[in-house]
């Protein structure tokens, strides 16, 4: 088991990535602290984790609101002892986001909340748990749309993830002789539900299809392996990375400079 007796927090645990995530790292030891805004599913995830067998527990939180972040990390010191891994993985993509005409500053203030302010928060107060340990691991959801410009307009989707990378890569140099590891996990265009209902129609989802090399929508369960190994000591000499799992996207658009 990769991850045993190690404790993580996962927030947008209650579907998705996370819930895909959830359980795998419960099968590799983990014992898991599931966080959403989202109580029945997020229970639902807890209830599939105790029926294989894992431990984890529930806990409600809305990851732009400080006091939540706080409570989340102090329920898995309370719970389990310590914390070792923190998977800010918690995001929205708002269905009237668009380019900088059309996309209201309620939508873009509400996707800066949520997907970037919630990853600092996370770190707030999660690196001092992870310190009380003696070290562990970050893992922050970001997205190939960080590295390029998205077919479809999400202009505040795309600035949000840009600022979790350049979060990533701050927090891996200041904390690096900490023994915390910090890395970004940058899927491409999944077939999760945050998606399918932004591409909802077939004209959007074959617009973003056409870019994707490997020519399909990622799944769930492909991106929680990827963060099983940023998480595992398989990865314990890096950080300050983008971890792309999209398909090979970004191999075809991005040039190195």
């Amino acid at each position: 088991m990769r991850l045993k007796e190690k404790v993580a927090i996962i927030t947008g645990g209650a579907g998705g990535i996370g819930r895909e995530t959830a359980l795998l790292f419960a099968a590799e030891g983990a014992k898991v602290i599931v966080v959403d805004v989202n109580e029945e599913e997020g229970m639902e995830t807890v209830d599939l984790l105790a029926a294989a067998g894992g431990a984890g527990q529930f806990v409600r939180a809305d990851v732009s609101n400080a006091s939540d972040c706080k409570n989340m990390v102090s329920r898995a010191e309370e719970e389990f002892g310590r914390l070792d891994i923190l998977f800010n993985n918690a995001g929205i993509m708002h269905p009237k986001d668009d380019d900088a005409v059309n996309t209201e500053e309620d939508v873009w203030d509400l996707t800066m909340r949520v997907n970037l302010k919630g990853v600092y928060l996370g770190c707030k107060y999660g690196v001092p748990a992870l310190r009380r340990a003696g070290g562990g691991i970050i893992v922050n959801t970001a997205s190939f749309v960080a590295l390029l410009g998205a077919a479809t307009p999400q202009l505040a989707y795309t600035a949000s993830k840009g600022g979790v990378l350049a979060l990533t890569r701050e927090l891996a140099v200041v904390h690096a002789r900490e023994n915390i590891r910090v890395n970004a996990l940058c899927p491409g265009p999944l077939r999760t539900e945050l998606l399918m209902k932004f591409l909802d129609t077939e004209e959007k989802k074959q617009r973003r299809l056409v870019h994707v090399p490997m020519g399909r929508f990622g799944e769930a369960k492909e991106m929680a392996q990827a963060a099983l190994y940023l998480c595992s000591e398989e990865s314990s000499f890096v950080t300050g990375t983008s971890f792309n799992v999209d398909g090979g996207i970004t191999a075809a658009y991005v040039t190195p400079e």
